[in-house]
């Protein structure tokens, strides 16, 4: 939901990649090998990520960095945030693992992750089900997202 995260271990990599210089995400491959074991035993990994448009730097940096995750086998999707707004949507980062359990995320004003707070009121997870089922349906697919932003660029 956030146009940044300010996250130290990808600040180098988010600086080559707004110079236009290669990098292997070296602190991405354990998460990448993780999501290839895992779906391969059948798991499955998706997520919606809500934008602004203009997209800011670190969104075009996660929408480069989501080919290589949902080449392992994650499927990331994009939402625009006037289009999250419109379907009334929050504006909060959350998890749902197994549609059963809620991690709110919480972070502080200078972008920095302050934690995970575990909801376990039933309600607020159907609730917060209700709009990961909003969010995946009117999403696009992360390769149809970039293509579009890229052909609006040139």
């Amino acid at each position: 939901m956030r146009d940044r995260y300010d996250s130290s271990y990808e600040n180098e990599s988010l600086g080559k990649f707004l110079r236009g210089e290669p990098d292997d995400l070296p602190w991405m491959q354990d998460w990448l090998t993780m999501i290839r074991q895992a779906t391969d035993n059948g798991l499955r990994f998706s997520r919606v990520r809500v934008v602004s448009l203009p997209l800011t730097d670190y969104s075009r940096f996660g929408i480069w960095c989501a080919q290589f995750t949902n080449g392992a086998g994650e499927d990331i999707r994009y939402l625009t945030r006037d289009e999250a707004k419109a379907k009334e949507l929050p504006s909060h980062d959350y998890w749902l693992f197994d549609s059963s359990k809620l991690v709110r995320m919480h972070f502080d004003d200078a972008d920095r992750f302050l934690g995970g707070e575990l909801i376990e009121d039933p309600a607020v997870i159907v609730e917060h089900n209700y709009w990961r089922d909003a969010a995946w349906h009117h999403a696009r697919r992360r390769d149809d997202f970039a293509t579009e932003q890229q052909q609006q660029r040139d």
